[in-house]
């Protein structure tokens, strides 16, 4: 019996040191702590600037959010006295390569004594001290926009995030202002030690009479016909989709994730790419992020030969790798190329075409000094200030935290080695076993779920040599420290709140039509857990009697459509749906026997409380009945996994459809005529008007309902044939809309440029809230969905607006009128929309009855 205990125990701490050990792989989402300008590890030598307009606002003293009593409280340049063409700029030295995703300004106040703030600045940077480059997002802005007083700190979300060691900030302004700035880095250790790379510029593909590029467009090197000395998107730390048309990047071109290049322009029938690195390394393996989509010509590698440098001429003999040839999977994957412990200082590797096309998105490398990831951890506590010539300070860090994971390793071993020995020696040792190993066990898997959620997000999976998919981007998180609370805590502070809480008309309590939160079940406090398939008759039981079981052998597979918190969504096939729905329960205008559906699935190994949203969501959605709401058709529940079929629109969700079109601009005499003559990439504002005409008509069928939809956007409502719009609710499950959700710690990923205020600060989400999101969805409508919604303000500054329409002192910003929409509409619906007490907000019947009006 205590051998059995012993191996439970063992295994307990294999699974707990290979929690440590996916704790210390690379993580990049995380890669957003502070670098130590506000905590004090980075020392002040290491802080310089230009000029300063003080010995009291130096350099040293540019540190956000920190006053140790000396100085003004900030730096101040010398602006009065720069010479023509030479701008100012605050300095910080980090000592070694970091991958910097966000940076933090503040300006001076020095407790009311100052009121100086840089309005506008601008960022360089350098990797060796000697090369600066000048930072610009991707679309190519430059300036960036900072503070607007002297008190708040405002964050900067770095897209696309440098790689540098000196970051250079430089405030925008004329010479008849005083500025100050205090600033601060986040980010985390750049582990692989590349500093550049070196690339065929990427070529253009014409993919049905759309242009296509897979240029490296962030790149921050020579640009010539080959790229070299630089860093860009292959390092960036954005994965593409499966889809290279579509990208993580709100309002990019097709093909903006990816880098690419065509077969027939090289005769080798290989492109050849140059890393160097920051010191020779022991490189075990490279990770390259390649597109399968076959059926439109681009595959994987064949195969990649990489060779090696440590001096200056190149090894002769390389390291060759096949991988796995896929036929099947159009998947984009990671594809682990092994290295074979080779040592290096620059990498040589040809890949081989085995298509037409071959498309990479990322690259990343694993060396003996980068398996431990110092991004899980604040920065060490100062860098080395008496550093030698010749030594290496990012060695010196990685060799001390090799120490430290070991050191921590032996002591977790012996604790429990200890608890082994007590355990099996004391009185009563299997009972005291049996209590410590719950306890282990209860550790272990809220350690894990920690780590599940961090590493499955958005469909984030470490990727194995066998070439498993994983994907993911940065998620907008706001940096942790000591002091943070929620938006909806801190409102609750505020003197306004107790008189705001009578204003809020609607109610809390209304169903949620949304996707897996729809209904939230209570899981049941008898610990013998039923069956599935008690369970799901159970809560079938008031099921719509016409919702019947589909044979899963009819469902075919197109496409992934997205993922959500508990399954995914395809696109597929559904052979004789029509006959199977019967006449009474037939889609109108559809007599094909192959039918386009949405298929939306649980993950087998969802829990219990999961399993009983995903059943509830059926039963609410099968009774809904409306010609501008998506139908739910059938559902396959009789086994694993649970789906749920729905309608799918021939094209696809409004916002993409609106993307592609242009407005068709008449004058009242030849109006008429150009209606007729209106082609598939023109649209009139009548047919506009008549989209929103039918959202408003969906929303006034389930307010009736008293149902919340919560997540009202173009991206959630179908197009199909005419015009016609259904509402649906797939959004938030697409990678392609990722951009439109914000995740705020603690609480689940927000639509918050959708959102009304008291959505955001409240948590309160009412009819009046969806009436909010309506009127953002028609002004996204009326711009043809060109832009995000104020695609001018950070997710962080869509925040603070929410603020001033709590407070309401006229301080507010407003979505700006379209130019087609008349001045009518705008001021008598859409900012009606977005009042601030909701109950004087319109409701969907009168906004139905006005938009109508408006088409007469």
């Amino acid at each position: 019996m205590k051998v059995m205990e012993l191996k439970l125990l063992t295994r307990g701490v294999v699974f707990f040191l290979l929690a440590a050990a996916v704790r210390a792989q690379v993580n990049p989402e995380m890669c957003r702590y502070p670098l130590g300008m506000t905590g004090g590890q980075i020392q002040d030598e290491d802080i310089s600037a230009s000029s300063r307009w003080s010995e009291s606002t130096a350099a040293r003293f540019g540190r956000l959010d920190f006053d140790n009593g000396d100085g003004d409280g900030a730096w101040c340049p010398d602006i009065m006295s720069e010479p023509d063409g030479l701008k100012e700029y605050l300095q910080v030295d980090l000592r070694s390569l970091h991958f910097v995703t966000l940076v933090g300004t503040q300006g001076r106040h020095a407790d009311g004594m100052g009121n100086e703030f840089a309005q506008r600045y601008m960022i360089k940077y350098s990797r060796d001290g000697s090369k600066w480059v000048d930072w610009s997002d991707r679309k190519g802005r430059q300036v960036i926009e900072g503070n607007r007083n002297a008190y708040d700190v405002v964050l900067k979300d770095l897209e696309p995030p440098i790689i540098a060691r000196f970051v250079r900030f430089m405030p925008v302004t004329d010479h008849s202002m005083i500025v100050c700035m205090r600033v601060e880095l986040y980010g985390c250790e750049w582990l692989d030690g590349l500093t550049s790379y070196s690339i065929p510029d990427g070529h253009q593909m014409i993919y049905r009479g759309l242009d296509v590029y897979f240029n490296d467009s962030v790149y921050d090197g020579a640009l010539a016909e080959r790229l070299t000395k630089g860093l860009g998107q292959l390092t960036d730390g954005t994965w593409g989709l499966d889809d290279f048309l579509h990208s993580h990047i709100y309002s990019m071109w097709p093909g903006y994730d990816y880098v690419g290049w065509n077969n027939k322009s090289f005769t080798k029938g290989y492109v050849e790419m140059i890393f160097e690195f920051d010191r020779v390394r022991n490189f075990t393996s490279m990770k390259v992020h390649c597109n399968n989509l076959f059926s439109r010509g681009v595959r994987m590698f064949r195969q990649a030969s990489c060779y090696f440098r440590s001096g200056p001429d190149w090894e002769a003999d390389p390291v060759t790798f096949r991988p796995t040839v896929d036929r099947v999977s159009q998947i984009a994957r990671f594809v682990t190329v092994p290295l074979g412990d080779r040592t290096a200082s620059g990498i040589k590797c040809r890949f081989h075409f085995s298509d037409l096309w071959m498309l990479f998105s990322e690259v990343a490398f694993q060396s003996g000094s980068a398996v431990y990831n110092t991004s899980l951890t604040p920065r060490k506590h100062g860098h080395p200030t008496n550093t030698l010539p010749g030594e290496d300070p990012t060695h010196k860090l990685d060799d001390s935290n090799t120490r430290i994971l070991i050191g921590c390793l032996v002591a977790i071993i012996a604790i429990l080695l200890t608890i082994i020995v007590i355990i099996l020696w004391r009185p009563g040792g299997p009972k005291s076993f049996d209590a410590s190993r719950r306890i282990l066990d209860d550790e272990l898997t809220a350690r894990l779920a920690i780590q599940t959620q961090a590493f499955s997000s958005h469909h984030s999976s470490l990727s194995t040599e066998d070439g498993s998919t994983s994907n993911s981007t940065y998620e907008r998180i706001f940096p942790l420290c000591a002091d943070y609370q929620e938006p909806s805590r801190l409102i609750r502070k505020l003197p306004e709140f107790a008189q705001s809480m009578e204003h809020l008309g609607g109610s809390d309590g209304a169903p949620h039509y949304a996707e897996a939160d729809i209904i939230s079940l209570q899981e049941s406090s008898d610990s013998r857990s039923p069956s599935i398939t008690a369970v799901n008759m159970n809560l079938f039981a008031g099921t719509d009697s016409s919702m019947k079981e589909f044979p899963r052998d009819k469902l075919t597979f197109k496409e992934k459509l997205g993922e959500g918190q508990f399954g995914e969504v395809h696109l597929c096939e559904a052979e004789g749906m029509q006959d199977f729905l019967g006449e009474d329960l037939s889609l109108e205008g559809n007599n094909e026997s192959l039918l386009l559906v949405a298929v939306k699935t649980l993950r087998e190994d969802a829990n219990k409380n999961a399993r009983n949203d995903f059943l509830k969501e059926i039963r609410i959605m099968s009774r809904l009945r409306d010609p501008n709401i998506v139908r739910l058709l059938a559902v396959c529940v009789d086994t694993d996994p649970l789906c749920m079929i729905t309608e799918y629109m021939e094209n696809g969700d409004l916002n993409q459809f609106l993307c592609d079109l242009r407005l068709k601009e008449a004058t009242e005499e030849d109006k008429a005529e150009q209606e007729e003559k209106e082609g598939e990439s023109m649209v009139s504002y009548s047919k506009l008007i008549g989209m929103a005409v039918q959202i408003a008509s969906g929303m006034k069928y389930l307010s009736s309902l008293n149902f919340v939809h919560r997540d009202l956007a173009t991206r959630n409502c179908l197009v199909g044939k005419n015009y016609t719009i259904k509402i649906a609710d797939f959004g938030m499950s697409r990678n392609l809309y990722r951009g439109d959700y914000y995740r705020i710690q603690g609480r689940a990923v927000l639509p918050i440029r959708w959102m009304s205020w008291e959505s955001i600060l409240l948590g309160k989400f009412t009819m009046a809230s969806d009436v909010w999101a309506f009127g953002v969805t028609l002004w996204e409508i009326l711009t043809l969905c060109k832009e995000q919604p104020y695609s001018q303000l950070s997710d962080e500054q869509v925040i603070e607006n929410t603020g001033e329409f709590f407070r309401d002192q006229g301080k507010q910003v407003y979505l700006p009128k379209p130019p087609c929409c008349p001045e009518r509409v705008y001021t008598d619906l859409m900012l009606s929309c977005w009042r601030r007490n909701a109950k004087q907000r319109p409701s969907f019947q009168e906004m139905h009855t006005q938009l109508m009006e408006s088409l007469a």
